[in-house]
């Protein structure tokens, strides 16, 4: 099972959906200027992501210039054409796309609540 990993920033471009071959396979792509802890905006970087089959519908809702948090799975593999040297293609491969301000909902402490369903604890620790 592969690991899967997020990004976090600005919509730059969304392409429609293509469908390719007889079986219409489909497939769309969008990027982002990703944002976020470690970003410098003096030196940004766009970075390319694709939707395939069902969650291409998944950037419908999104306009450029939303701010969102792409979960995604890195995909690799090797392509050898007869007398030309062996290449390595790469993609991300989105699968989960969130609006910014719904994948960070307000947190409420840890331990709120808890005194509330443990009316007689205890906290006094004996040592």
């Amino acid at each position: 099972m592969s690991k899967s990993f997020e990004a976090q920033g600005v919509i730059h471009s969304i392409d429609d959906t293509k469908s390719y071959g007889q079986n219409n396979f489909t497939k769309r792509e969008f990027v982002i200027k990703l944002t976020g802890d470690g970003e410098k905006s003096e030196y940004p970087n766009y970075v390319a992501f694709e939707l395939i089959k069902d969650k291409c519908a998944l950037m419908d809702s999104f306009h450029l210039g939303d701010e969102i948090l792409v979960t995604f799975n890195l995909n690799g593999r090797l392509w050898n054409a007869p007398g030309k040297p062996e290449k390595c293609f790469t993609s991300l491969q989105a699968w989960r796309v969130q609006s910014l301000s719904e994948a960070q909902p307000m947190a409420a402490p840890a331990d709120a609540g808890f005194a509330q369903q443990m009316p007689n604890y205890d906290d006094d620790v004996p040592f």
